[in-house]
């Protein structure tokens, strides 16, 4: 039997049935205790932990058969399912049709899962504790680790230990009499829950093969800079480069271990907290969450010169026109340090630079589309200040990269690894995951190819809500501009010529346009 509200989640895969093994586990026995009825009292049963048949290798005696089953393989450090929560469609094999989430909500059960979430995240932790008491339905939504993940976030703004779980992190953090009180958590039995089993999942998840099969990228080495411009700068295309960071410092010296000891206790940008180096690593090797807490810090070599001095920028992106601005400069480097599964999920680069991204440790799969082609689930504004997309990447991965596959115009696909460099285009999207613990270095920049774009871009009636990196949105425009004139005399006029004279090339009819009467169909004759 198909589990239906699970395949939504996971569909297409093939698999066999055969002969149950000695070692199999069924889910009738699972269900030996009586079943509970709706009206009995809603109070905290225990229940083994319980995975969907797919990833128990569960095989029911029958005759060998074909069926749609998903078939992903779940990473060997994920923890358990915290609260035995199952996708809605196992209550379908279940031998009763009872679903401990209903009657434990009330009048709150017509509500979908997202919603309620959305409602619970209004609350603050003393209420969240106290209506986890109410029914055991409840006491699954209010622990539910990413509402205390949110509270964590906006009350400890300097860095916190974490401790494996954000509920268990933010007890300690305030009342750390009850810290080994809030460590563990009640296995509820029976609560089906597509939405709070998908968090889970997208947490617990390996990278597919077939996600990381492709690589359609170009890949160069050696090339020289006017190489690179001509064929990949003025076209606005991307490239993997290789063998530019063989001087570099960082490949041979930066790694955890080194980078605590240089700069254990300095604090850095992860997410919307500083947190010091040390503590994040601590928070790094413990998480397992679908949406790991990325460090992306700005400002990384004003606070440790020794990280400003370890690299340098490859050649060819070092004519960069922002620098004429100085200290006012937009933000334009990063240190950037994340766990397994962390990265970023699509979008495209602040004030239409251009940016390179060169791995130091670990390797990261890219997924990119051209400035014209929106990725399959993305939803950017038509202002495009903002950007609805899945909550996780995995979930996007799941999801809608399988769309990509019939798409006529297929995304640029890659694994960049350590001492390899990615050339992203202004406004191309993109997507990053870090397939291992991963270090690296990006930076955005603006060369005379992308000149004109960024101007037009600063000068665009919403730049106070499109411009970001800077204080003064409103006026980069007018600063940038002065500053280039004065710095590179007539450079402004010779991309606007450069740009019209491309662009009546383009128009230019070929030699058969000139020929053809499109209208008809057939030759016309103009000797």
């Amino acid at each position: 039997m198909l589990r239906a509200s699970f395949q939504k989640l996971r569909p297409n895969i093939k698999t066999k049935k055969k002969k149950k093994s000695a070692t199999s586990h069924t889910i009738s026995e699972t269900k030996k205790k009586k079943d509970k009825k709706p009206n009995q009292d809603d109070r905290f049963p225990i229940q083994t932990p319980f995975l969907p048949q797919e990833f128990q290798g569960v095989e029911e005696e029958e005759e060998e058969i074909e069926e749609e089953a998903p078939a992903f393989d779940i990473k060997s450090s994920a923890s358990s399912n915290i609260h035995g929560v199952q996708p809605l469609g196992n209550l379908l094999l279940s031998h009763s049709p009872y679903n401990s989430r209903n009657p434990g909500l009330g009048n709150l059960s017509s509500l979908p899962d997202d919603l309620l979430i959305d409602i619970l995240s209004l609350l603050g932790p003393t209420q969240l504790a106290q209506l986890s008491i109410a029914s055991k339905a409840l006491y699954v939504f209010s622990n539910h680790d990413p509402l205390w993940r949110a509270l964590v976030l906006d009350s400890l703004h300097s860095g916190f230990s974490f401790t494996g779980l954000w509920k268990s992190t933010y007890v300690s953090a305030f009342y750390p009499s009850l810290s080994g009180q809030a460590s563990k958590g009640i296995q509820v039995r029976d609560f089906y829950s597509d939405y709070l089993f998908q968090s889970w999942l997208c947490a617990s998840l390996e990278m597919k093969p077939e996600w990381l099969e492709i690589d359609n990228i170009e890949r160069r080495c050696g090339i020289s800079v006017e190489e690179f411009v001509l064929g990949f700068e003025e076209l606005n295309k991307p490239v993997l480069l290789e063998g530019c960071l063989e001087k570099w410092a960082a490949v041979e010296k930066w790694d955890w271990d080194y980078l605590v000891r240089v700069c254990g206790d300095t604090s850095f940008s992860v997410g919307p907290v500083e947190m010091k180096l040390g503590e994040y690593f601590q928070y790094a090797d413990l998480v397992k969450e679908e949406r790991p807490l990325y460090l992306f810090d700005p400002k990384f070599a004003e606070k440790v010169p020794q990280l400003g001095a370890d690299y340098e920028v490859p050649p060819y992106f070092r004519e960069d026109l922002f620098a004429v601005l100085g200290v006012e400069r937009p933000d334009y480097r990063w240190a950037i340090i994340g766990p397994t599964g962390s990265g970023s999920s699509f979008h495209v680069d602040p004030n239409s630079t251009s940016a390179w991204n060169a791995v130091i440790r670990g390797s990261k799969k890219w997924v990119l589309f051209p400035p014209d082609v929106v990725p399959p689930g993305v939803h950017p504004s038509p202002d495009g200040a903002e950007v609805a997309c899945p909550v996780s990447i995995i979930e996007w991965f799941m999801n809608f990269y399988g769309a990509t596959k019939k798409w006529k115009r297929r995304p640029v696909e890659c694994v960049c690894r350590a001492g390899e460099v990615v050339f992203v285009p202004n406004g191309w999207w993109h997507l990053v995951i870090n397939l291992e613990d991963s270090i690296a270095i990006t930076q955005n920049y603006v060369s005379r190819r992308n000149l004109l774009n960024v101007l037009d871009f600063l000068k665009r009636p919403n730049a106070s809500e499109l411009v970001s990196g800077t204080r003064d949105r409103v006026n980069l425009y007018d600063k940038f501009r002065t500053a280039v004139e004065a710095s590179y005399p007539g450079i402004i006029d010779e991309a606007t010529r450069k740009a019209e004279e491309k662009k009546a090339q383009q128009k230019k009819p070929t030699f058969w346009e000139s020929v053809t009467d499109a209208k008809v169909g057939g030759f016309k004759f103009s000797f």
